[in-house]
């Protein structure tokens, strides 16, 4: 691809990415951009403000030598977890930052996109054009975060908040069944095209998997609901350590956003309070819980390999699915110098890998190489089981 074609393309995956953040908070009153009730759950404010400055700080400043930064504060309020770059709030404290005001957050953004718009153009080094292609797709983990956070703050509200009647995102329903039979042999893993992909996907390799079956389907709500009935949180035998003791001391007997009502089972969507469907695929459940389920059911979580080994004969997309596997650097990985090296490699630690996407992903942030992670005692993202034996 020329240069001169890949920036053009690169501006208008840029303008379509950047105006999607905006068009996702278009359903929210102003008080919805503010709260955090959770450590883990950043308001919509700070998650518009933050891919702002991503930009900023990783591509103008660095680049653009007559680049004058927005404000001089905003580096401290909207970084990350950037250490490279210097101090910065501290993240549970996100919700307190009543000030920049929503609207100066929006004008940051214009002032930013037009100063990346000056900096990109056919002269551009590959490397900056690398950098901003790269903010794109951060800021695409960010929609879905926004979502994703938005819906666990809605959920705290006794009167359960509608974010759109039309996105409930839990109504869908598996279309295969069985099992797909997975000879043993060698197979490639890892990112090997020359289209985007994150650090954490290199290098391509090969790997040795025992003959194995995967399931077609998600586990579905019905399914696990005779775990639940079965006294599956109660019984230890069914719970790694950590897990029981997880389940134990926060007091867990069901999915994130579950509520029996007048004996019934309902949850919390983005669309309201609605009954569970017990048909459809179930969600928000950590790796604990993924994992007692499968050993209740006499069977697995599959590894991240043998996941990424079957995937393209299978259905997937609507669940990040919990797998069997560490996140560890794969053969020849090596962290990047500079901030950018700060995004992955320091994380390879005490977290369990995800594949396949959610019904919250970006639809062009799809790859079956994508490696998601996250703490095992997490499920606020669209976070499922699929099975392996």
């Amino acid at each position: 691809m020329s240069n001169e074609l890949r920036t053009a393309e690169l501006l208008a995956r840029y303008d379509k990415v950047r105006a999607h953040s905006i068009e996702l908070c278009a359903p929210l009153a102003l008080e919805d951009y503010i709260p955090q009730p959770r450590y883990f759950a950043s308001p919509p404010k700070w998650h518009l403000a933050h891919t702002t400055w991503f930009f900023e700080a990783m591509v103008l400043k660095p680049h653009f030598p007559d680049y004058r930064e927005y404000h001089p504060q905003f580096s401290y309020l909207f970084n990350s977890y950037y250490k490279t770059i210097g101090d910065r709030a501290m993240r549970e404290e996100r919700g307190a930052m009543t000030r920049p005001s929503v609207d100066k957050v929006k004008s940051y953004r214009s002032y930013v996109d037009a100063a990346v718009k000056s900096l990109v153009d056919d002269t551009c080094a590959q490397e900056i054009l690398r950098l901003v292609e790269l903010g794109t797709h951060h800021e695409q983990q960010h929609q879905e975060l926004l979502l994703t956070d938005l819906k666990h703050t809605f959920s705290l509200n006794p009167i359960f908040p509608v974010y759109e009647s039309n996105s409930n995102r839990v109504a869908d329903h598996n279309e295969q069944d069985g099992w797909l039979p997975m000879q043993e042999g060698i197979y490639e893993i890892g990112h090997k095209s020359n289209e985007f992909c994150f650090d954490n996907e290199l290098n391509g390799h090969r790997v040795y998997l025992h003959e194995y079956d995967i399931s077609k389907a998600y586990v579905t709500n019905g399914e696990y609901i005779k775990f639940i009935e079965a006294g599956g949180y109660k019984d230890f035998r069914y719970w790694l350590e950590d897990g029981h003791e997880w389940v134990k001391s926060q007091k867990i007997d069901r999915p994130l956003y579950w509520f029996k009502i007048d004996d019934a089972w309902h949850y919390f969507t983005l669309a309201g309070l609605q009954p569970v469907d017990p048909d459809a695929i179930l969600a928000h459940v950590s790796y604990y819980e993924a994992h007692a389920y499968a050993t209740w059911k006499d069977m697995r979580l599959p590894t991240e390999q043998e996941w990424e080994a079957a995937c393209d004969q299978l259905e997937h997309g609507k669940r990040w699915e919990w797998t069997e596997s560490a996140y560890l650097p794969y053969p020849g990985f090596k962290i990047a110098e500079g901030a950018a090296g700060e995004y992955n490699g320091k994380f390879m630690i005490n977290n369990m890998v995800l594949r396949g996407g959610s019904v919250a992903t970006p639809a062009e942030h799809f790859r079956y190489t994508y490696r998601n992670f996250f703490h095992p005692e997490h499920r606020w993202q669209y976070t499922g089981i699929r099975l392996a034996k």
